[in-house]
């Protein structure tokens, strides 16, 4: 796939030597959480992460998997600190919708997750359910993104090519 420069802003898939750059903007791997650092390595040697970059390095990332029932599920999407509320969010999941095969894409959030909930639902996604039991006292929300918003014209990869 090729992908779209909007600006300073560069979209690509990750490669298994980004996932160090990426573990330093989550703030959970970089406050030393082993697991999710162990994640952010197996889910970029997958080929499964989408990332966003500018001349300063990674601004933030989007996981894709299809173990959701066999649908598109976005395990993770985080963004650095210092890039949140400047829309990186935004085309991290506008590129993850177009990059999505199955007929359907849901991605959860928790309860505590406003920021998160505020993005989905700018963004079109409705509320499908919610799951207590996994955080304790944080219940999950689910969501389902539009069939409509799927498979997209984004290419992720390289220059944005002319349609």
């Amino acid at each position: 796939m090729d992908f779209e420069n909007t600006g300073e802003l560069m979209m690509r898939r990750a490669n298994a030597s980004d996932w160090a750059g990426l573990a330093g903007i989550d703030s959970i791997a970089a406050s030393g959480d082993h697991a999710r650092r162990a994640n952010i390595r197996r889910w970029c040697e997958q080929g499964l992460v989408l990332m966003t970059e500018d001349a300063s390095g990674p601004l933030g990332y989007s996981v894709l998997e299809y173990t959701f029932f066999e649908q598109g599920f976005v395990t993770m999407l985080t963004v650095a600190p210092t890039a949140r509320r400047q829309r990186v969010g935004t085309y991290l999941l506008k590129a993850t919708e177009a990059a999505c095969t199955t007929p359907k894409l849901f991605t959860s959030t928790n309860v505590s997750n406003h920021p998160m909930q505020r993005l989905l639902q700018r963004a079109g996604w409705s509320p499908v359910g919610l799951l207590h039991g996994l955080d304790e006292g944080d219940p999950e929300l689910f969501y389902l993104c539009p069939s409509a918003q799927l498979g997209s014209q984004v290419e992720v990869g390289g220059p944005r090519s002319s349609r």
